[in-house]
């Protein structure tokens, strides 16, 4: 009974003196196809903390990133795979293809991860997590190949880009 009480003194402890848990966003891929739907990769690195919390299910960070794209493009978002530390998500009607004279122009949607701020400061674990929803990399490929790269930005301009 001591031997438990000491245990779990200890844990209690480690959380107090333990530094911040950390979020990390690291790199977003964006990957359109012809029809202007899209393939949309999140890797990410959590810290211990926000690991357990995902583990039980306390936080969804793949939920709440579905959430935010919805909202961003205005189509329906299907995450279709969810580890610790990425998620991959399917997006119909991601951006707009119009034709013209000089050939297809896809226009994608301006993506603004500021208002993930909010979302987190509604756990209850929030004041031990520092977060940076900056992606390191976010890269955007269009399908003839043409790439479009962000460093560190937490907004993503709409982009337009012709394929003949």
């Amino acid at each position: 009974m001591k031997r438990g009480i000491l245990v779990a003194s200890l844990l209690i402890l480690s959380l107090v003196v333990a530094p911040a848990g950390a979020f990390s966003a690291d790199d977003l891929r964006i990957t359109l196809d012809t029809d202007g739907s899209a393939d949309v990769t999140f890797n990410y690195t959590l810290s211990w903390l926000e690991r357990i919390a995902v583990f039980f299910r306390i936080a969804e960070p793949e939920k709440e990133l579905k959430n935010a794209l919805e909202t961003a493009t205005g189509s329906p978002v299907t995450v279709t795979s969810a580890r610790s530390d990425s998620a991959t998500f399917s997006i119909r009607n991601f951006a707009k293809v119009r034709s013209t004279d000089e050939g297809s122009v896809y226009s994608t949607p301006a993506l603004d991860f500021t208002g993930a701020q909010e979302v987190l400061d509604s756990y209850w674990f929030a004041p031990l997590v520092k977060a940076d929803f900056s992606p390191d990399l976010t890269l955007v490929r269009f399908p003839d190949g043409h790439e479009e790269t962000f460093a560190n930005q937490y907004a993503i301009p709409a982009l337009s880009h012709t394929i003949p």
